[in-house]
């Protein structure tokens, strides 16, 4: 039933993996995380989303060289390995995993908050995890027809968002955003949560080995997808904060909802509602896609025990990467609270993303120093992000540091039993 050389088809086009990055980037900032960072930041959340999204550029841009050098499924993994050492490649491949299953997390349990606002009696921890399992059968299914329903819940939630800014500026109160302070600290410590957000931008790598003309359209589909988040978390952001103010925000687990119903236009508020739950299912739905992916990667070399990287030959997905990612994130909603999913996802890409500016540095056809010099600004700009986590949440550096130290035992253990 199960071939171990069969390889995965190229079905992926622009729109198609475009889509998959909008939708990994969108949900968890927009919907979930900008409760959170309105409640740091203040109403200059809006500040936070640029610095964020000009890490996230920086990174974007090192992807981008990265991936016209080689197109490979396993993305950041595969080019820690090649350019830096087999040991650095194995911990930004086993830190995007925990990042990536967190992320999962995360909005599985935005998802549930949103329909809870909508039916109060669900059990919200119940719902977050059956959604997991579901998207998981979708996976198992294959990553065409699942970037293809993907595709359609991108253009959705895009409406949904359009339709709150659109009409949510009409009810703007200017007294909302006072005071505005730009520059405090709260400001670039939000940055770190509001990252979480955009961590999506490089699933398109992530895919790289099934999509059509990867060396083309991976770069383009990451940087296409940054800039369109990016002007949507800027404007949602300025719309929400006018709407009912930072303070209510952070008080809230479905803050687009409270803010848009404060118009009382039920139909928008709906609108928005049904936006926030397709959001957060796109974001889970490419999450088990790119894990799932990555364990196969790292399974391919022997870094990961080798059953995982067995495909289905009907579907020709890594079901078992696939079933596994799944059950582990349905076991975290379960157990761990909104918060603190977001602080360890934010740690683990923030290292992994280090780790990939690094091997973009090291390219040897990177012969104009403006290219080094934007990956240089990508690492630096990481570790100073990674620096605030330490200073806002101590418990997520003691997790990240945890989870590096297990996956360097178990690199290390592997490896031994490898030459034995």
């Amino acid at each position: 039933m199960v071939n171990k050389e069969t390889k995965l088809k190229k079905t992926l086009g622009l729109l198609d993996t475009t889509a998959l990055s909008v939708g990994a980037i969108i949900g968890g900032g927009i919907f979930v995380v900008i409760g959170i960072t309105a409640g740091i930041a203040g109403s200059a959340l809006v500040i936070s989303m640029m610095i964020a999204s000009l890490v996230a550029l920086f990174t974007a841009l090192s992807f981008s060289e990265l991936a016209k050098w080689q197109p490979v499924e396993g993305s950041v993994y595969e080019y820690a390995h090649q350019l830096i050492s087999p040991f650095s490649g194995f911990l930004a491949g086993w830190m995007w995993i925990i990042s990536n299953t967190f992320i999962g997390a995360a909005v599985s349990i935005g998802f549930a908050y949103y329909l809870s606002a909508a039916i109060p009696s669900l059990p919200t921890k119940i719902v977050a995890a059956a959604l997991v399992l579901i998207f998981t059968v979708i996976n198992f299914i294959g990553v065409h027809k699942s970037a293809r329903f993907n595709t359609l819940l991108v253009i959705v939630k895009l409406f949904a968002l359009l339709i709150f800014i659109i009409f949510g500026a009409f009810f703007i109160a200017p007294s909302n955003f006072e005071p505005f302070s730009p520059i405090n600290t709260g400001v670039l410590f939000g940055a770190v949560y509001v990252f979480f957000a955009y961590a999506g931008f490089a699933r398109a790598a992530v895919v790289a080995e099934e999509v059509k003309n990867s060396n083309r359209n991976v770069p383009r589909a990451m940087l296409y997808s940054l800039g369109i988040s990016t002007a949507i978390y800027v404007l949602v952001g300025f719309v929400a904060v006018g709407l009912i103010g930072a303070p209510e925000l952070a008080n809230s687990n479905s803050p687009l909802i409270d803010a848009i119903s404060v118009t009382g236009n039920q139909l928008v508020t709906e609108i928005v509602s049904i936006g926030g739950l397709i959001a957060t299912a796109s974001v889970l739905l490419t999450a088990i896609l790119g894990v799932s992916r990555m364990t196969y990667s790292m399974a391919r070399r022997r870094d990961l025990p080798q059953t995982l990287s067995k495909l289905h030959t009907k579907f020709c997905t890594p079901y078992y990467s696939i079933i596994i990612i799944g059950a582990i994130m349905a076991i975290l909603v379960l157990f761990f609270d909104l918060t603190r999913v977001v602080a360890i996802s934010a740690f683990a890409s923030l290292f992994y993303y280090a780790l990939a500016n690094i091997a973009a540095i090291k390219l040897k056809n990177r012969k104009r120093i403006k290219q080094k010099l934007v990956s240089l600004a990508g690492l630096v700009s990481c570790l100073i992000m990674l620096s605030i986590i330490l200073v806002v949440s101590p418990d997520s550096w003691l997790f990240g540091v945890s989870c590096l130290a297990i996956g360097s035992i178990y690199y290390f253990l592997r490896n031994r039993q490898k030459t034995q």
